[in-house]
C-alpha cells in the first residue's frame, strides 16, 4: 500500500520527536545523577590505592604524580603548576625541572590528604609558556585518574600563575567533568596582553635608559640572556642617581602601575619603594626578553605591538607629583622621548598564534574563587580587574566568580608573609581556597564574608576591602 508523502512527513517528525525526547530524559537523567554525586556528602569513596595502580610515572611524554588519602572524600584536585624555564635563567641559572607537582608545597599537600581530598598534578611536555601542553597534561591525567583509580563525585582545578591559565582553560572547556575552578595568582588577562605590558617596559628602558636594547626577535637565547644582563645593569647604575635616573625609573614603573611592595621589599620608606620598583622592572624585563625569546619560537614571529599606546595617559597626577619633587620637569621631557622612540607593530600571525594558547573568555560555568597578592611583580593584579570584566560581558555570571586578594603588612623584615611577591601564599590561603570552593560545590555555601572567614581561620593577609584598578593601559 502506498503511504500518502504528508504522512510519511507526519510520521518522520514524530519519530524524530520520541527519539528528541528520550535523549533529553537521558540528558535529564544524566545531570541529576552526576548533581547527587557532587553534592554527596559521603566521606569514604572507593578507590584504588598506590600498591595497585601507577600514581607517579609519564602519560604521552609529561611525568604525572597521584597522592591518595587514606579516606577518599571523593573530591579530586587537579593541580597545575606555574611558569618554568625553557633553559637555564638569570638570576642563578639553576637546572629546569620537569618534576610534576600534584600541590604547590608538600604541606599543602598534607593537609588536603588529611581532609580526605585526592591530589593529582603532572608535568607539562614542554616547558616555557606551555598552556596547551599544561591542558593537555591535564586532560590526560584526569582520564588516568578515572580509568585506575576511582571515579571522582567531583572534580576541581586549580593552579599558579601559568597554571592559573591552564586552570581557567580547563574549566572553561570541560564543564562535563569539572565542577569547580580555583585559579591562583593566575594570567588571566591572557598572553597577549601580559606581553604587550613587558614590551612597554623593554621599550621605556631601551628609550630611557639602555638604548642598545634589542626588544624583539632575538637571534638565539644566549642574546636574550646578554640584552637583559646589559639592561639590568644600566638599571642598577640609574638608582644611584636620584635627580636623573630614580625619576625615569619611577615614570616607567608608573606607566604599567608597577608595585612598590614586594616579597623581598616592604615599601614602607623611599630606597625601600625604590628597591621594589627596580625589582619589579626587572622581573617584567627577565618576561621581556628571554622569555620573549622562548614565546617567539613558539608562535613564529613577535606577538606583541606597542605602536598605539599612549604612555602619557597612563601617569597619574600623583605619580606625576613625586616624580616632579625629584625632578622637576623630567615627566615631559621623558614623556616626550617615548612618543618620539620607535615604536613596534605586532606580527598578527604571530599575535593570534599565541591567543590561542590561552585567554579566558570568562564564560563560566562552575563555581569560580581566583586569589592574587595585591603587589605582584611578575602577573599585576590587576589581570583580575580584566578577568572579571570578561564575566561580565561574556553571560553576566558574576555570581558564579569570587574574587580574593591578599595583602601585605605595612612593614616586614626578610621575606613578606603573604601579599606581597609572586604567588606568595600561605598553607592556609592555599588550603582554605579550596575548603571555600568545596563547601560552595557540594554544600552550596556561597562565599561571602562569614565562610570566607571560616575557610581561611582568620588569617590576616586577606583583605575583602581591596579590590585592583584597572588594567594599566586603559585607565
Amino acid at each position: 500500500m502506498l503511504i500518502p508523502a504528508a504522512v510519511q512527513r507526519r510520521r518522520g517528525l514524530a519519530a524524530v520527536a520520541a527519539v528528541a525526547l528520550l535523549l533529553a530524559g537521558c540528558k535529564s537523567s544524566a545531570s541529576a545523577d552526576r548533581e547527587a554525586a557532587v553534592r554527596s556528602t559521603s566521606d569514604s569513596v572507593a578507590f584504588t590505592g598506590c600498591d595497585k595502580v601507577a600514581c607517579t610515572g609519564t602519560l604521552d611524554g609529561a611525568g604525572y604524580e597521584i597522592k591518595l588519602p587514606q579516606k577518599w572524600n571523593g573530591t579530586l584536585l587537579l593541580y597545575s603548576h606555574g611558569y618554568r624555564q625553557a633553559k637555564p635563567a638569570p638570576p642563578d641559572f639553576a637546572p629546569v625541572t620537569t618534576a610534576p607537582q600534584a600541590a604547590a608545597t608538600d604541606e599543602v599537600a598534607s593537609e588536603l590528604l588529611a581532609k580526605g581530598f585526592a591530589l593529582a598534578g603532572s608535568a607539562y611536555a614542554s616547558n616555557g609558556w606551555a598552556v596547551a601542553d599544561g591542558v593537555k597534561a591535564g586532560e590526560q591525567l584526569h582520564d588516568f585518574f578515572v580509568q585506575k583509580v576511582g571515579s571522582p563525585s567531583r572534580t576541581y582545578v586549580w593552579g599558579d600563575s601559568l597554571g592559573g591559565l591552564v586552570t581557567e582553560t580547563l574549566a572553561e572547556k570541560h564543564p562535563e567533568w569539572i565542577d569547580g575552578s580555583a585559579p591562583m595568582c593566575g594570567v588571566l588577562g591572557g598572553g597577549n596582553l601580559n606581553l604587550d605590558l613587558a614590551l612597554d617596559i623593554t621599550y621605556a628602558i631601551k628609550t630611557l635608559i639602555y638604548p642598545p636594547l634589542k626588544l624583539t626577535g632575538y637571534a638565539s637565547y644566549d642574546e636574550a640572556v646578554a640584552q637583559f644582563t646589559a639592561a639590568y645593569n644600566a638599571i642598577v647604575a640609574a638608582t644611584k642617581s636620584v635627580q636623573v635616573g630614580v625619576p625615569k625609573l619611577l615614570l616607567i614603573a608608573a606607566l604599567v602601575d608597577g608595585p612598590t611592595q614586594t616579597a623581598r621589599f616592604d615599601g614602607s620608606n623611599p630606597e625601600s619603594q625604590v628597591g621594589a620598583i627596580v625589582e619589579s622592572l626587572v622581573t617584567a624585563m627577565g618576561y621581556g626578553t628571554f622569555g620573549r625569546w622562548e614565546i617567539e619560537q613558539r608562535v613564529g614571529g613577535n606577538a606583541s605591538g606597542n605602536d598605539k599606546a599612549d604612555y602619557a595617559q597612563r601617569v597619574s597626577s600623583s605619580e606625576r607629583a613625586l616624580i616632579e619633587t625629584l625632578a622637576p620637569g623630567s615627566t615631559d621631557r621623558n614623556l616626550g622621548a617615548l612618543s618620539r622612540g620607535i615604536r613596534v607593530t605586532a606580527d598578527p600571525t604571530a599575535r593570534a598564534a599565541f591567543d590561542k594558547l590561552g585567554n579566558p573568555t570568562g564564560d563560566l560555568t562552575v563555581p569560580t574563587i581566583t586569589m592574587h597578592t595585591k603587589a605582584d611583580p611578575l602577573v599585576l593584579v590587576q589581570n583580575e580587574t580584566v578577568f572579571r570584566q570578561r564575566v561580565q560581558s561574556a553571560k553576566g555570571r558574576v555570581g558564579d566568580l569570587v574574587q580574593l586578594y591578599t595583602v601585605a603588612p605595612a612593614s616586614y623584615q626578610g621575606e613578606a608573609p603573604y601579599g606581597a611577591g609572586h604567588c606568595n601564599f600561605t598553607t592556609a590561603e592555599r588550603v582554605g581556597i579550596i575548603t571555600l570552593l568545596d563547601g560552595w560545590v557540594r554544600n552550596g555555601n556561597y562565599p561571602a564574608t562569614a565562610a570566607v572567614t571560616s575557610a581561611f581561620m582568620g588569617d590576616p593577609g586577606l583583605n575583602e576591602a581591596y579590590a585592583p584598578g584597572p588594567w594599566p593601559a586603559t585607565g
